[in-house]
């Protein structure tokens, strides 16, 4: 079937419990601030950037602000913040771990005012905190300055309230949950960055100020002149929320969630870049006083725990580093469909904020924010702007001449064609990047990532200083025992991945880091020593059949999503949806056999069906028999018939599979519109995702799409696949990247194969393909019975 683009996601706003006071106005008026004069240059040239970026990288909304000391000098929205509703520099967002920033503030109000020690043990503020220590009795003690510079040792999630936990609990249950952690370092024996230990820094304010966390909070934000942003979502803040957008590697995309965090201290924070620019301006105010005393800010902006010499790193709450040889400070966020950039060279007093409604696009926040400061400074400076040239996609050809494994010594990557893309992941995991071109070089560019260049030399790729040469890919096959790991784990909208890399087990976690597991015992694994769950573990938790029913991940229990699936069929049997049909197929069939198709005014061409047969093609037609969605037939004979040009590729493509003994199996060609109908009328309305409209046809109506699989020519066996032919999930995605490499390398191999004959795969399923005349095609309802053999 060919059907819609899936809802899969359905989102539920749960009321925040733990505070609420009141909804603060926000204006309607649009809030977009002009350029001053001295900036309309740098403005013109960011604008024409970020709309080129938008675009590009699929970014709904996105607010930018600049800062010169204490005046916002330019400030403007981009694209749509909801489908009724511009954005603009008063559009507000979920800023993510700027929250941090905010939380460190408040508790060095107290330090300042001696309610709190910045190096006393946390325990003498939390009694109660007890996380397992597992480094023996000599320790040094967990202090709040460790917390703050992300130095104590802890977990990056609490068990119970952490970032996948849509449940909302207090504060109070999330740090209790601590107690059930292990720490991952000894404190100050390495940097860790810890959601946990903000929040815990949160409830330390709390419990000292004898209120709710928000409400502390929100006393910091009123002298900062941020009286429209808070920790919890008012009502005021509703009416100008921009909808945050969620996706995935594979190309799914859905409505972020609405749920607060249990961590909110750490990361629940809504504001806007014109808020934020007012918080820029109070860091730039520093020696003026304000919320806090000089000696405060200086020591929020130094680099904690550092070695001689050192210039970057955090400070108490602050990310430090250097543009340009000018210090900054600032912070990210990632959170729930949007991504953040605050950063202030604060010496220069130039600063920027970025916010954009897209999930972890964080790289492109961060590349305009840089490219922004660079700007600013430049003018200041007298001397050149930087590039603000953007990276065009590859062609097709050219993308699949590269795609291949590459390897120099131990270090290697897999570049992997998909349709004009070619993605990049390195065999230490990592986010996977997109490599396109800017002018004459090969560059990596996505939302995820920027900036490694590819040089060719002969078939070789050169990277950095390493030649890499072109390897065989191995298709591993893993014991049964790692087989019965590999699937789905936890939520709708924050699924955990396990799965199989080069005869691996890997994770695939927070949709985008992929992370090679190493193995410790059969049930036990580790993350590797970098990324964002550096040494944690990851424990499976199996029946007395092997089968995993959960995986405890950095301390985060995530359910099989498929455990009764497996239970039933076993981990190598596809799977199918099953739909019960509203009224009896044989019911249906005379009303549509009796209905007529669109009226469609178009020129087409005239239609030329031919009939494949057996001695050409192996035949798997799903219609033709019971086995399918609806579980009733609908054809009276397993018959395919395409279009004439769309059947003579077809055999040109099989042909170049048959010198690997591989060949087609076909699921379904040509669909009369009777069919379509029938589809729609019997599905229920709540699986309506998976079929065609009959108001608007289907492509296999044309006779120019085809559902087909591999087969081995010896066997005749279906060679294995990611999903089952119909199956209605995210593993039907030609780019799902879960799974075992063997079955990700056929559905690989069928796609490009098609692809070199001029089809497209469909992109929810990797069994459709369209031959790229189908358009010219009018729909038919021409009976098989009717057609000539």
């Amino acid at each position: 079937m060919t059907r819609f683009p899936k809802a899969l996601v359905r989102l539920v706003f749960i009321p925040v419990l733990f505070c609420v006071w009141q909804s603060f106005p926000l204006s309607s008026r649009a809030a977009n601030i002009a350029a001053e004069s001295e900036y309309r240059a740098i403005a013109e040239a960011l604008s024409g950037f970020i709309r080129a970026e938008i675009q590009q990288k699929e970014i709904p909304a996105l607010s930018i602000a600049l800062i010169d000391d204490q005046r916002v000098v330019w400030a403007e929205g981009f694209g749509r913040a909801r489908t009724n509703l511009g954005a603009t520099a008063d559009t507000m967002y979920r800023v993510g771990s700027v929250s941090k920033l905010f939380t460190d503030i408040a508790v060095m109000r107290l330090v300042e005012r001696g309610v709190l020690d910045l190096d006393a043990p946390v325990t003498t503020y939390v009694p109660t905190f007890q996380p397992k220590r597992g480094f023996g009795t000599e320790l040094r003690p967990m202090t709040l300055r460790q917390l703050m510079g992300h130095r104590a040792g802890l977990v990056r999630e609490t068990p119970v309230g952490s970032y996948f936990d849509p449940n909302e609990p207090s504060l109070a249950a999330t740090i209790a949950s601590l107690n059930e952690t292990e720490l991952v370092y000894a404190p100050e024996a390495r940097t860790k960055y810890s959601n946990a230990g903000i929040a815990l820094v949160g409830y330390v304010l709390e419990l000292a100020e004898k209120r709710a966390f928000a409400e502390c909070v929100q006393d910091l934000l009123k002298p900062l002149g941020m009286e429209r942003s808070a920790f919890v979502r008012t009502a005021g803040i509703e009416a100008e929320l921009a909808d945050g957008l969620m996706w995935t590697v594979h190309g799914r995309t859905f409505k972020a969630p609405a749920f607060e965090l249990g961590i909110s201290p750490a990361a629940c924070m809504y504001s806007s870049v014109n808020e934020l620019g007012k918080f820029m301006s109070a860091v730039f105010a520093r020696e003026k006083g304000g919320v806090l005393k000089r000696e405060t800010w200086e020591e929020m902006l130094k680099v904690q725990f550092a070695a001689p010499e050192q210039k970057q790193g955090f400070g108490l709450g602050f990310s430090i580093g250097e543009i340009e040889g000018e210090r900054t400070a600032g912070h990210n966020g990632a959170m729930y469909g949007f991504a953040t950039q605050f950063t202030g060279m604060v010496d220069a007093k130039l600063g920027v904020v970025v916010i954009a409604s897209k999930d972890f696009a964080n790289t492109v926040t961060g590349r305009i924010a840089t490219k922004a400061l660079q700007a600013m400074l430049a003018q200041r400076k007298g001397t050149k702007m930087p590039d603000f040239r953007t990276t065009e996609p590859l062609d097709r050809a050219t993308a699949r001449e590269l795609a291949g494994n590459y390897r120099a010594g131990q270090r290697g990557f897999e570049l992997r064609a998909s349709g004009t893309n070619l993605f990049m992941l390195w065999n230490n995991g990592g986010y996977q990047q997109t490599v396109r071109r800017l002018g004459e070089e090969l560059i990596t560019d996505s939302a995820l990532s920027y900036g490694t260049v590819l040089k060719r030399e002969g078939k070789s790729l050169v990277v950095g200083n390493e030649t890499f040469e072109r390897v065989d890919a191995d298709v591993d096959v893993m014991g049964r025992k790692e087989q019965n790991l590999i699937g789905e784990y936890g939520w709708d909208h924050n699924t955990l991945y396990i799965l199989e890399r080069e005869g691996e087990l890997w994770a695939l976690i927070e949709w985008f880091e992929f992370s090679p597991l190493t193995k410790l015992s059969d049930d036990v694994y580790a993350f590797p020593k970098y990324g964002l769950y550096h040494d944690e573990k990851i424990i499976f938790r199996r029946d007395e059949f092997g089968y995993a029913r959960e995986v405890v991940a950095a301390g985060v229990t995530f359910t099989n999503r498929n455990y009764a699936y497996l239970r039933k069929v076993g981990p190598r049997k596809d799977s199918m949806v099953e739909v019960k049909p509203v009224r009896p197929i044989e019911e249906l069939r005379p009303e549509a056999l009796k209905a007529s198709p669109p009226v469609e005014t178009n020129k087409f061409r005239a239609p030329d069906l031919v009939e494949l047969n057996t001695n050409d093609f192996r035949f798997d037609v799903r219609y033709a028999r019971e086995d399918n969605f609806l579980g009733s037939k609908f054809y009276d004979e397993p018959r395919v018939f395409l279009q004439r040009p769309t059947a003579e590729a077809l055999k040109r493509a099989q042909a170049k599979l048959k010198e690997r003994d591989l060949g087609f199996a076909i699921f379904d060609g040509y669909r009369p519109w009777y069919v379509t109908k029938i589809f729609w009328d019997a599905t229920p309305e709540a699986h309506r995702f998976l079929v065609a409209d009959p108001a608007k046809g289907s492509r296999h109506n044309r006779g120019a799409a085809v559902d087909l699989t591999l087969c081995d020519l010896k066997t005749g066996e279906p060679m294995p696949m990611p999903s089952g032919y119909d199956e209605p999930s995210d593993r039907a995605y030609p780019d799902y990247p879960g799974g075992d490499s063997a079955r990700r390398y056929y559905r690989d191999l069928l796609r490009t194969t098609m692809e070199s004959e001029g089809f497209t795969v469909y992109p929810e399923e990797w069994w459709h393909f369209d031959f790229n005349d189908w358009r010219e095609y009018p729909i038919l309802n021409t009976p098989f019975e009717k057609l000539k053999n």
